[in-house]
């Protein structure tokens, strides 16, 4: 969270394949930066979280054009298991609210586990299984991003956006 709102200028592409969203057929790791980036190690990171939430970004644009809002999204998965970083940078990602639960560092595997469940009960719908089964007394924590947090997402999203182009390339040629 010492990084810069921007990343300082750097850039990280997670692909490690295709990724329809964003145009491409095969991925190709990669962290970009110029000469005037500020290459920290908090930059670093803040660029490598922000990868990974770019291309969720980058589909909620498709999801805002078709009119759908989202008051607030819980989030859960081992990105979330420091309490506070990967959650506030989502929020600025997705311009909403994030809430994390305590047993938000869980993941996939245990997510399953509550489908199965679900899906072996006789309840009407997931929503009402999930609240009266599943998270009934957890305690959540909700983070919003400020303005100047979004502002910065969305300097990097833009830069980000611009060198897909790179990654492209990067793909046909090596």
């Amino acid at each position: 969270l010492a990084g810069e709102l921007d990343a300082g200028g750097l850039l990280a592409y997670n692909y490690l394949a295709g990724e329809p969203i964003t145009g491409l057929s095969t991925g190709r790791p990669m962290t970009i930066r110029t000469p005037d980036s500020n290459f920290s190690l908090a930059n670093f990171m803040r660029s490598q979280i922000f990868g990974v939430f770019a291309t969720l970004s980058i589909g909620m644009e498709v999801l805002k054009t078709e009119g759908v809002e989202i008051s607030v999204m819980s989030a859960h998965g081992g990105i979330f298991r420091t309490a506070g970083v990967a959650q506030r940078l989502l929020a600025a990602a997705i311009e909403a609210p994030v809430s994390v639960s305590t047993s938000a560092s869980e993941g996939g595997a245990w997510g399953m586990a509550i489908l199965a469940s679900f899906a072996a009960s006789d309840h009407q719908d997931l929503g009402s299984y999930l609240n009266k089964e599943v998270f009934s007394g957890v305690k959540t924590e909700t983070s919003t991003a400020t303005k100047e947090e979004i502002a910065g997402y969305q300097n990097y999203l833009a830069r980000y956006t611009s060198g897909l182009a790179a990654v492209k390339t990067a793909a046909e040629q090596v």
